[in-house]
């Protein structure tokens, strides 16, 4: 019996989609998090710097499963937003750090011919700092894209979301030929490889292009 039937491809899908839903959602929020994060471990305010410093460290030194369990079983939260939470809090600050980097990496003399020029601090920050910083860190962020859809594989046999690699143990359920079940994990394998090398290719191509414009 050919595990390629249109009923187990549409299966397939539906859990492709979700993953890339909740990696979506979660890459998006947690860039916004960690531009916010990385502002404040960067600025003047000691207290905003503690604050920032000690959610980056603890959150990035706990692992990511951890974070699942917590945040669905403490919260109570339903699957799909407990995972799309855990995610985003352990994302965010892992691109803090990516993001900082990107803004340190700026030449600090762009800051003072932004003063120069009479501009506010958030005005630097707006429209000279963050645009250069986002060519340096844009590549780091899409690998970390491809870590979120990757680590997505582990709400399942946490917290029962059937995303892509969900939805392909339970097909797994259903057949038990060698050759069925390796059909199965071949096509899973693909499509995840398909993906991120798609994203991976990605991301070299537009830093290689923006290396080149920069010359």
């Amino acid at each position: 019996m050919s595990v390629f039937t249109p009923t187990n491809i549409s299966f397939i899908l539906q859990g492709l989609w979700l993953t890339l839903y909740i990696s979506f959602i979660a890459i998006v929020l947690s860039t916004l998090i960690g531009t916010v994060l990385a502002v404040m471990r960067n600025g003047k305010n000691p207290l905003l710097r503690w604050v920032a410093s000690i959610y980056i460290e603890f959150v990035r030194n706990v692992p990511n499963l951890l974070w699942i369990f917590i945040i669905f079983l403490v919260f109570q939260m339903k699957s799909t937003p407990a995972g799309i939470t855990a995610f985003t809090v352990f994302t965010s600050a892992a691109l803090a750090e990516i993001i900082r980097g990107g803004l340190n990496g700026v030449d600090h003399g762009q800051t003072e011919a932004g003063l120069a020029q009479g501009m506010t601090g958030f005005q630097i920050f707006i429209y000279i700092v963050f645009p250069q910083a986002f060519r340096k860190m844009l590549p780091a962020i899409i690998s970390q894209f491809v870590t979120v859809i990757k680590d997505t594989s582990l709400l399942y046999s946490v917290i029962a979301i059937q995303e892509l690699f969900g939805k392909s143990q339970i097909l797994m359920g259903r057949y038990f030929e060698a050759g069925q079940v390796f059909s199965l994990y071949a096509i899973i394998t693909g499509i995840y490889f398909i993906i991120n090398f798609a994203i991976s290719s990605f991301s070299r191509r537009l830093a290689k292009k923006w290396e080149q414009a920069a010359e």
